[in-house]
């Protein structure tokens, strides 16, 4: 994909975010790996449905803005993070969905096995603990999940999800919110009931196997 066409995917997931009300005003941001040394991201202050491509900026993998005219967003350094310890990944999507952030503000994580398509998907979303956004703590607290899940809920804070496009991350958003609706609506009716262990690892083992697949079939690509 041309860097031209990155900022017009950018722009139309902006604006699905902000239209589905994932974020609002001028939360979030949105990034996507150009090459091995540059990433196309938004700036801090704009809201995401309403942007324009010249909006976009071109930054290094130090956070050095190497094109455009705006600012660089404070929450940069949580995606460089992100790409340095996830060489597969080339798209990074940071929201605060209502129902997902509500259980990160109560220091909920959504890791129960409720539903089997989520876990087919995505996997569970763990929480971390709190940090100031767009600080290196905040950094630090995600390290420990970045290897091993596509999503993580930042206590008080929102929802970071990341992927090998820019299709993949905003879709792990929506899965997100989603499920947590769902979870919700179980901890109301209050009689939970987690898929079995076995069933568990099945689907785990299953989900390993559609990766190893996808994997495989970008590498052709």
């Amino acid at each position: 994909m041309s860097e031209h066409e990155s900022r017009l995917e950018i722009l139309h997931f902006g604006k699905m975010l902000h239209d589905r009300g994932l974020i609002a005003a001028t939360d979030g941001n949105i990034s996507v790996r150009l090459g091995p040394g540059s990433i196309l991201t938004t700036p801090t202050c704009i809201s995401k449905g309403m942007m324009s491509t010249e909006d976009l900026l071109v930054v290094d993998m130090h956070g050095r803005k190497v094109g455009g005219f705006r600012d660089v967003t404070s929450e940069l350094g949580m995606h460089l993070t992100i790409y340095r310890m996830r060489p597969d990944v080339n798209a990074i999507v940071h929201a605060h969905p209502p129902t997902a952030t509500g259980f990160a503000a109560c220091g909920l994580a959504l890791d129960q096995a409720l539903i089997s398509e989520v876990l087919l998907s995505l996997g569970d979303v763990p929480l971390a603990h709190y940090a100031t956004p767009g600080t290196s703590e905040l950094s630090s607290a995600l390290e420990p999940f970045i290897p091993d899940h596509d999503a993580v809920l930042m206590a008080n804070h929102g929802v970071v999800t990341y992927g090998c496009d820019l299709m993949t991350a905003y879709m792990n958003m929506e899965t997100v919110e989603h499920f947590a609706k769902i979870a919700l609506v179980v901890k109301q009716l209050g009689c939970e009931r987690p898929l079995p262990a076995e069933q568990v690892t099945k689907l785990q083992e299953m989900r390993q196997r559609i990766q190893h697949y996808k994997s495989e079939q970008r590498t052709r690509a």
